[in-house]
C-alpha cells in the first residue's frame, strides 16, 4: 500500500506514521492473560484490537513477529503489590494446584481466540517458564543501584529514574503528592510507586505453592518483571510496538518501561498502542452486578463468536465499547445481512479497486475500523457493481476484519423454491399481483426471500 499508517502512541500522546525498525519487518508484544480464570468478553475485545492491529501490519505487507506472554504466577489481585496472587486464588477456589488451573485456562484462552480468528501469537511464553530471565534482570538492577529489599521483597527504587511516569503523563513528584493516605498500603515501600521484583516465603506469602531458589532466597516473581524479561527474549530490546488495554498504562506497562530501560539503558519499545474498556450496559463488569460474560455465554444465547468479532469492529479501539445484547443481535443481524449478500455470488470477479483504496485509508488512519465497515456496506450496496466484484473486493477487506468470508459458499436454491420464485415471476409478468404476494408469502414460509431489483431479483436465505 502507499498510504502511510499511523498509529495513536500513548508515550508522545500523538498520532504518528508508522516506521518500522526494520524494514518490512514488525516486531510486536502483547500482554497475554493471568489464567486463573476464563476470559471474558472485555480481555477478548483487547486480543481483537491486537489482531486487527497485525492483520493491517500484514495489509501493509510486513511480516509481523509477534510474541506474548500468559502469567500463570505472581499477579496479585491488586496492581498495588496486595493480596493474594491471582493464581492461587483461582487454585483455592476450585481446589486444585495453581498450575493446573493455570494450564486449563489457558486452553480455554487460546481456544476463544481460534473461535473468533484471531492469529495466534508467533512466539508464547509462560512466567513460570522465564524465571532465570527474570532473576538475570533483578540481578542487573540490583547491581545499578535501582533496588532495595526487607526481609518480605525485593522493591524497584522509582525516586532512581527520573522520568520514571513518562508513559501515563504523570510525574513521580505528582503522584506522590496527590496520593491518598491509603494508597500507602504497603509501609516497607520508600515510595508509593515502587513495586516488588521478588517476593520472599514470609509473612502472608509463606505458603505459596509456586517458588524458585535465587540469589535472595526462596520466592517468586511480581508482576510486571515477567513481561520485560520475556518480550526481551522473544523479540530484543527495543522492538516496535507494545500493546494492551488502557489499565495497563499507569501500573503495569509504566513499570516495565522503568525496569527494562533501568536495567538496559535504551527504550523498551518505540510505539505503545491502547485499547479502551468494554462496559456491559454502560457498566464495568463485576462479578456482583452479574455482568461478567465469556464466550460460552454468548454461544449459548445463539450468538457466533464472529458476532461479537462484528460488534468489536463497529467501534474504534480506543473508544469505549458498550456491549449489551441488543447491540449484539444488531451486529448479528448485519453480518448475516452481508453474508446473504455475498454468498449469491458465484466468485470469478475482479476488484472494485476505488473501494479498496477507501478501505486502505480508514483501516490505516488508526485502525479506524468504524469507517472501514461503512465503506464495506457501500461497497455491498453498490447496485452499479457485479455482485462478483462485490465479493472479490470484500475478500480483501476481509484480511483485516477477519470475519471469515472466504469460507462463505454460494448458496444451492432448492429445486422446490426455485420453481415457485419462476411461478411468481410469471405471475408478475401477467400482472396477476394476487398471485404474486401468494407465492411470495409461500416461498418466505418456507425460510427463503426474493429481493427484486432493477437487474432482475435475487433469492436468499432467511
Amino acid at each position: 500500500m502507499t498510504t502511510a499508517m499511523k498509529l495513536y502512541n500513548t508515550l508522545t500522546r500523538n498520532k504518528e506514521e508508522f516506521i518500522p525498525l526494520k524494514d518490512k519487518e514488525v516486531r510486536m508484544y502483547a500482554c497475554g492473560l493471568t489464567v486463573y480464570n476464563f476470559a471474558h468478553i472485555g480481555n477478548l475485545r483487547a486480543y481483537l484490537f491486537e489482531d486487527v492491529l497485525r492483520r493491517v501490519l500484514e495489509f501493509h505487507g510486513y511480516k509481523v513477529i509477534h510474541g506474548m506472554n500468559v502469567t500463570d504466577v505472581g499477579h496479585l489481585v491488586s496492581d498495588a503489590d496486595e493480596g493474594e496472587d491471582k493464581m492461587e486464588v483461582g487454585a483455592q477456589r476450585e481446589g486444585r494446584h495453581p498450575l493446573e488451573i493455570a494450564r486449563e485456562y489457558e486452553t480455554k484462552f487460546f481456544d476463544d481466540l481460534k473461535d473468533l480468528r484471531v492469529e495466534l501469537p508467533d512466539k508464547v511464553v509462560r512466567a513460570t517458564e522465564s524465571i532465570s530471565e527474570q532473576i538475570s534482570i533483578i540481578n542487573i538492577l540490583e547491581e545499578k543501584g535501582f533496588t532495595y529489599k526487607d526481609e518480605s521483597a525485593i522493591y524497584f527504587d522509582t525516586s532512581k529514574l527520573p522520568d520514571y511516569g513518562k508513559l501515563s503523563g504523570q510525574k513521580l513528584e505528582d503522584k506522590m503528592t496527590g496520593a491518598r493516605e491509603e494508597v500507602v498500603v504497603d509501609q516497607r515501600k520508600r515510595n508509593p510507586q515502587d513495586f516488588v521484583l521478588w517476593f520472599f516465603l514470609t509473612g502472608r506469602y509463606k505458603n505459596h505453592v509456586l517458588h524458585w531458589p535465587s540469589p535472595w532466597g526462596e520466592g517468586f516473581p511480581g508482576w510486571h518483571i515477567e513481561c520485560s524479561a520475556i518480550s526481551r527474549s522473544i523479540l530484543g530490546q527495543p522492538f516496535d510496538i507494545h500493546t494492551g488495554g488502557v489499565d495497563h498504562i499507569g501500573t503495569h506497562h509504566t513499570n516495565e518501561i522503568a525496569q527494562s530501560e533501568a536495567a538496559f539503558g535504551e527504550p523498551l519499545a518505540r510505539y505503545w498502542v491502547h485499547g479502551e474498556h468494554l462496559l456491559v450496559d454502560g457498566q464495568k463488569m463485576s462479578k456482583s452486578l452479574g455482568n461478567v460474560y465469556a464466550l460460552e455465554d454468548l454461544k449459548k444465547r445463539g450468538y457466533s463468536p464472529l458476532d461479537f468479532r462484528y460488534l468489536v469492529l463497529g467501534a474504534h479501539y480506543r473508544s469505549r465499547l458498550n456491549f449489551t445484547w441488543e447491540a449484539l443481535e444488531s451486529a448479528k443481524n448485519s453480518f448475516s445481512r452481508a453474508k446473504r449478500i455475498l454468498e449469491s455470488s458465484e466468485g470469478g470477479g475482479a476488484v472494485a479497486q476505488r473501494y479498496l483504496d477507501s478501505f486502505g485509508i480508514a483501516i490505516s488512519d488508526d485502525l479506524d475500523t468504524p469507517k472501514a465497515l461503512a465503506i464495506f456496506w457501500e461497497l455491498l450496496r453498490d447496485e452499479n457493481l457485479p455482485l462478483a466484484d462485490k465479493l472479490a473486493t470484500a475478500l480483501e477487506m476481509d484480511r483485516v476484519f477477519g470475519l471469515g468470508l472466504g469460507e462463505i459458499k454460494a448458496q444451492q436454491v432448492p429445486a422446490e423454491i426455485s420453481d415457485l420464485v419462476e411461478k411468481r415471476e410469471e405471475a408478475r409478468r401477467n400482472k396477476n399481483y394476487e398471485l404474486s404476494d401468494k407465492l411470495r408469502d409461500e416461498i418466505e414460509n418456507k425460510g427463503w426471500r426474493v429481493e427484486d431489483k432493477q437487474e432482475g431479483y435475487k433469492i436468499v436465505k432467511i
